[in-house]
């Protein structure tokens, strides 16, 4: 057996198809922030990029959760011969129930957010809510896709929505617009179009079947969009504390964006097995497949710390040359922000799998003890007397590092001692 054969057994079914959506859409990010960095100036820039953080946070912290939800309830389902119907009903009245609690504050409290993130431009408010909608509507139809195991249609939802956003930027930027809002809007009409043009296969496969009840797709949601949104202020906040502690330093906040996004390259290749891993513990749950559970999570793991790694030292070598050419970034940033940067996005990533362990194992409520144990270590250090940049930074690493601890201890005894129905 070859290497690339061991790779490919390794992986769970399906992350072929979601890689090559998944990476379009992380080339897509890079291209979108690039463009708008060439385009627009350095506060424009330091706006869109708070805007940026924000949507990848909250947005991601509100709406991945029912689509976790919704694809562990249809992998069930599947096992058992039921229709999905009812499931994306019901998850469609959740997402847009979570939808109206994130834009009533919005519109009420519109100049104080506008004036704190924003330099007081209200439409960039507007385009945040913008972009809250339509993560509302595209993570439905993505949880429903992945826990059908179609995973064609869901790779092909996130490369649409990658290859859209890559058009609009670079039309943008060849027009010579330097509207931060036009660049802001296309958060929102990438992704709405992409959804669009995937609902079909969603309808089809989501099939009659008996009623979905609240109780069995709510049951844990508390605790993951708990921990869902504190694993986005963890991977994302060293932009926006660096904005609210130091609010002249324009440069430092738009730098350390495309820092972040540059040493976080491997979460975009994280997230092609990501809906695909979890669909497969998903599903060995369902069929008590305590071994093949254990073999697929331990996998999981191998090839994430491989992939930090790997990433890592590529980011620590070029990172600090590549941002101004690629982003047009302030040159701020050396190989010792890469490091501490590339460490804890390995150890992200690492707490992203064992977060998904256990949560199919019943442990969602341990889950949300980790992210919050290490959410506080993270504070500690951010706002210890250290220099404002190598703060956030080590936040980051040492904040991810103390989440994977407390889901190692924690996880043990349920992968290794018990079935995964216990």
């Amino acid at each position: 057996m070859t290497v690339l054969d061991r790779i490919t057994t390794a992986l769970p079914r399906g992350t072929a198809f979601v890689g090559i959506g998944t990476a379009l859409l992380g080339g897509a990010n890079y291209v979108h922030l690039a463009a708008a960095g060439h385009s627009l100036s350095v506060d424009d820039m330091a706006s869109f990029s708070v805007l940026w953080t924000v949507v990848a946070s909250i947005g991601l912290g509100l709406f991945f959760p029912v689509e976790q939800e919704v694809t562990r309830v249809v992998a069930a389902r599947v096992v058992a011969g039921d229709g999905a119907l009812p499931v994306l009903r019901r998850g469609a009245v959740l997402s847009s129930a979570l939808l109206a609690a994130v834009l009533l504050p919005l519109a009420v409290w519109a100049g104080p957010i506008a004036d704190l993130l924003f330099h007081g431009d209200k439409a960039l408010v507007a385009a945040l809510g913008g972009a809250f909608a339509a993560l509302a509507c595209a993570h439905v139809t993505r949880g429903v896709l992945a826990g059908l195991g179609r995973f064609e249609s869901y790779g092909l939802q996130l490369g649409l929505d990658g290859l859209l956003r890559i058009v609009f930027s670079v039309a943008l930027a060849l027009a010579g617009v330097t509207s931060l809002v036009a660049f802001a809007a296309v958060m929102t009409v990438a992704p709405l179009i992409s959804v669009l043009v995937t609902l079909p296969p969603v309808l089809r496969g989501a099939r009659p079947g008996s009623t979905a009840h609240w109780p069995e797709l709510i049951e844990h949601l508390g605790l993951l969009v708990g921990s869902t949104l504190l694993a986005q202020v963890l991977v994302n906040i060293a932009v926006i504390s660096t904005k609210l502690i130091s609010t002249d330093d324009s440069a430092l906040v738009a730098a350390l964006l495309s820092a972040l996004v540059l040493a976080r390259v491997p979460l975009f290749a994280f997230g092609a097995f990501q809906a695909s891993l979890l669909a497969g513990l998903s599903t060995a749950q369902a069929e008590g497949d305590a071994q093949g559970y254990r073999r697929l999570l331990l996998r999981a793991c191998a090839l994430t710390g491989g992939m930090g790694v790997v990433f890592g030292v590529v980011a620590v070598a070029l990172g600090p040359f590549l941002l101004p050419v690629l982003f047009g970034s302030p040159d701020v940033l050396g190989p010792v922000d890469f490091l501490w940067l590339s460490v804890g996005t390995t150890l992200y990533m690492m707490a992203m799998v064992l977060g998904q362990a256990l949560l199919t194992s019943g442990g969602a409520r341990q889950q949300l003890v980790s992210w919050i144990i290490g959410t506080a270590v993270l504070l500690a250090v951010t706002l210890s007397p250290l220099e404002l940049r190598t703060r956030v930074e080590i936040a980051y690493a040492v904040g991810s590092l103390a989440v994977v601890a407390c889901m190692t201890i924690l996880l043990r005894p349920r992968v290794r001692y018990r079935s995964v129905h216990s």
